[in-house]
């Protein structure tokens, strides 16, 4: 006896629906698989095709240009240790918070003068920190335009360098280099609650350079510690 006809249908539409509920649930596993996985690699996904003859491909819009940060003004270069050596402690007092830069700047322009060698480089560099402030203070200060600039009242080779080259060593101390002693008045000015202040406080440090016959123009080597020099 064969099958009534309205069984082959009912069979032929489980049939159906079975498979659509198959194709359903094998889309559904690849859509969960690429949430796991995530957007494949550009380079796995082969060249692009190219567009359309006729077709132009607009390019992105310019991005805005940015006006550039003021630099800090480099180190006067000299031949003559006291000249070269006020010209640093001119450029190592002068800063303004207000302007956009950070103390890692003004390292920077005082460490293109240091000693060609490198061997005095990460000593240098320490020497400098500890004369600007760090950078949670640099942002304190920002806050009331805080600026800085030294007066240089004596400058001079002091008499304790003078002994320390006679005790030195054959080939101890580079030919060239010397000690110099700065003493200055350091001045700060800001705002506070909207009116300006200024500060002043002497300071005393000693800038150690190499010169000729060693480099043809001076180069910085160590600061000593403020306000302790040598005397």
């Amino acid at each position: 006896m064969s099958p009534a006809p309205t069984d082959t249908k009912a069979r032929r539409r489980l049939i159906t629906l079975i498979a659509v509920g198959i194709i359903l649930l094998l889309l559904a596993g690849v859509g969960v698989y690429g949430l796991l996985i995530g957007p494949r690699n550009p380079s796995d996904t082969g060249p692009s095709p190219d567009p359309r003859p006729g077709s132009t491909t607009t390019p992105p819009p310019p991005s805005p240009s940015h006006p550039s940060l003021p630099t800090v003004p480099a180190v006067p270069r000299s031949a003559d240790p006291v000249t070269f050596t006020e010209g640093v402690a001119t450029t190592l007092f002068a800063w303004d918070t207000a302007v956009g830069l950070w103390p890692l700047d003004y390292t920077s322009a005082i460490l293109t003068v240091g000693d060609p060698s490198g061997d005095e480089q990460a000593g240098l560099a320490s020497d400098i920190a500890t004369y600007l402030p760090n950078r949670d203070a640099w942002i304190d200060l920002r806050q009331y335009a805080t600026t800085q600039h030294l007066v240089i009242d004596t400058s001079r080779v002091p008499d304790a360098w003078d002994e320390a080259v006679e005790q030195a060593q054959p080939g101890q101390i580079a030919p060239g280099t010397t000690a110099v002693t700065i003493s200055g008045t350091r001045h700060r000015s800001g705002v506070w609650n909207g009116q300006p202040v200024t500060s002043e406080h002497s300071v005393s440090f000693t800038v150690f350079v190499v010169c000729a016959p060693t480099y043809p123009t001076c180069h910085l080597l160590r600061l000593s510690q403020l306000d302790n020099p040598l005397r």
